[in-house]
């Protein structure tokens, strides 16, 4: 049974930084991507960080919201992965939840929910003004 468990979340001043840890347990069989996504009471998840585990693995998404704020980095070797973000804004609280996609679900593109089948719990992140 697969596992995504989030931690490091917390609360920081505006233009602080903060590091989410995902460790994932149990085998995610032909993983295509693994991901950040974030929600905020009344929108929609928003994925804010992407890497590709598939083809072409190491490949890198980010929104143009995190862009050059957020980085999104994978161990292999512990089956973890992190979101390093810095410069945080208060618009950047959310809850943010870990992600992986296997290839038992349709590919809709790495920025699509739909494309990822396990989800963590979610780490929660404030950041005040």
């Amino acid at each position: 049974r697969v596992q995504l468990v989030e931690s490091g979340g917390g609360s920081v001043q505006a233009g602080g930084s903060l590091r989410l840890s995902c460790v994932a347990s149990g085998y995610i069989y032909g993983r295509n991507f693994m991901s950040w996504f974030r929600q905020s009471p009344g929108k929609e998840r928003e994925v804010v960080a992407g890497i590709s585990t598939g083809t072409d693995s190491g490949r890198t998404y980010y929104p143009d919201s995190v862009k050059g704020r957020f980085t999104i980095s994978q161990d292999n070797v512990e089956n973890k992965l992190y979101l390093q973000m810095s410069s945080l804004k208060p618009e950047d609280t959310a809850i943010y939840y870990c992600a992986a996609g296997d290839r038992l679900t349709a590919n809709y593109g790495i920025a699509d929910a739909r494309s990822y089948n396990y989800w963590g719990r979610g780490t929660q992140v404030t950041v005040s003004s």
